[in-house]
């Protein structure tokens, strides 16, 4: 079946009627998105094709404003955690690409998953991604379930995973009701690329099926999946295109569904060991920027993610404009932390420690989060719409979010960075509007000094 979720020569008409657009029509559509109600296809298409270097800082403060208004000013963590790199498939941009004779496969058992886990704990992550290669025979669901039962079933001094976000190939109905009943958090899987044609020459093997990989969501969803996460890689066709297939999928997802995008991904391609495919339409760090910027406005409830392929310059900027979500220490070959391991699915362009990470934006008055709260309090799908849209959800994220910093700081920075967020901690605990909840957050910081831990509303 042909899924017509994406139309592209709808999204192309939009992008050549709305070339070279007016300076008055740009500030216009600005003060619109302020509303936070998100924009048409048509007006992101202004946007797009804005080359007016002068109205970009415009463009970014009205992203920054934006996401402080809905977000606030908390940034979470969280890290991958590559499981098998067994995979059927060809993809001319991956290095576990079936091709790839070089690279010794590895698929972890149960115990290294379990020393893997623990070395991730220890160094203060509390939400990891999962990252399966499609293997239907050895990266079986049941496999991918024993995993996620072994990770939440790990407790060391220094806690526990709190949620399991997983990113596993396009499954059937029955297998995402099994990931349901594991208790995942997000599920994500991104189209790599809306363009058709594009798509079908970049792949081989099963991911090559352009309807499956596009289904997979609404299959998820008739599961009982209702947080989802989308993406594209950028490179692999023009990204303005791409940032308008990207809303025009939310928008299906969330007329169809009620239940919009939990997150947007915004990965760029990055070289690997043995990929020689060199993308065929660039993103300039400039326009990655405008990417970001411009999602924020268009798709403003939804949670932005960016990962370790970019430079910490990049993901510093980033980081004021769009992004609420980010990895951090990132390793992307399998049973790779603590250990040295060749052959990554791709290098990575920040390889800071998340102390590192963490002090950077610190310094940028920034709030590092490690919550679980919506996950575990019920706050997913409809739900968590309801709350993301009006921009409601903030009430929840920053007592939350100081909360588990607390955390991070009596269990990992004593002797670094303790003073420098307990004055942003003390900064965003004031700004705590509602009395109550301000005085049972501080009392709750009390308990966790004096020893207890997974505090939240």
């Amino acid at each position: 079946m042909r899924m017509k979720i994406i139309d592209e020569n709808k999204i192309g008409g939009i992008l050549e009627r709305t070339k070279n657009p007016p300076k008055e029509l740009i500030i216009d559509i600005l003060k619109k998105a302020q509303g936070m109600n998100g924009l048409s296809l048509k007006e992101t298409g202004y946007l797009l094709n804005l080359n007016d270097s002068k109205l970009l800082p415009s463009l970014f403060l009205t992203a920054s404003k934006i996401k402080n208004e809905i977000y606030g000013e908390r940034l979470v963590f969280f890290a991958p955690l590559y499981v098998s790199d067994f995979c059927i498939n060809d993809c001319q941009y991956c290095n576990f690409h079936i091709r790839n004779k070089e690279l010794k496969r590895k698929k972890l058992v149960l115990e290294e998953v379990e020393e893997q886990t623990k070395f991730l704990i220890n160094t203060g992550h509390k939400r990891l991604l999962l990252e399966f290669g499609e293997d239907p025979i050895i990266n079986n669901i049941d496999y991918a379930v024993s995993v996620i039962e072994k990770i939440y079933s790990i407790k060391t001094e220094k806690g526990n995973i709190r949620r399991l976000n997983v990113n596993i190939a396009a499954t059937t109905i029955e297998d995402y009701r099994k990931l349901k009943e594991a208790k995942i958090g997000t599920y994500q899987l991104f189209q790599e690329t809306y363009h058709r044609k594009t798509y079908e020459k970049l792949h081989k093997g099963p991911k090559a099926n352009y309807d499956r990989q596009i289904s997979a969501h609404i299959k998820a969803f008739k599961a009982g999946l209702d947080d989802l996460g989308i993406g594209v890689l950028f490179g692999l066709y023009d990204w303005r295109f791409e940032v308008l297939a990207l809303i025009s999928h939310a928008e299906y997802l969330d007329k169809e569904y009620n239940v919009g995008p939990h997150t947007i991904s915004v990965p760029r391609f990055c070289a690997a060991p043995t990929v020689t495919y060199q993308p065929e339409y660039p993103v300039s760090d400039a326009d990655f920027l405008k990417i970001v910027a411009i999602l924020r406005l268009a798709v403003p409830y939804t949670g932005m993610i960016i990962s370790t392929r970019e430079k910490p310059q990049i993901r510093k900027i980033a980081f004021q404009i769009g992004i609420s979500q980010a990895s951090a220490s990132s390793v992307t070959s399998v049973g790779g932390y603590g250990k040295n391991r060749h052959q990554p699915q791709f290098i990575i362009c920040d390889d800071r420690t998340l102390k590192e990470v963490i002090d950077t934006a610190l310094d940028d008055k920034l709030l590092p989060s490690f919550c679980t709260a919506c996950y575990r309090k019920g706050r997913t799908g409809e739900t968590f719409m309801g709350l993301s849209k009006p921009g409601q959800i903030h009430k929840f994220c920053r007592p939350n979010g100081i909360l588990t910093f607390v955390e991070y700081l009596e269990d990992f920075a004593k002797d670094g960075i303790y003073k420098k967020g307990y004055d942003i901690i003390n900064f965003y605990l004031n700004k705590i509007d509602d009395e109550g909840l301000r005085k049972q957050t501080r009392e709750r910081l009390i308990k966790i000094k004096q020893g207890q831990r997974d505090l939240y509303f």
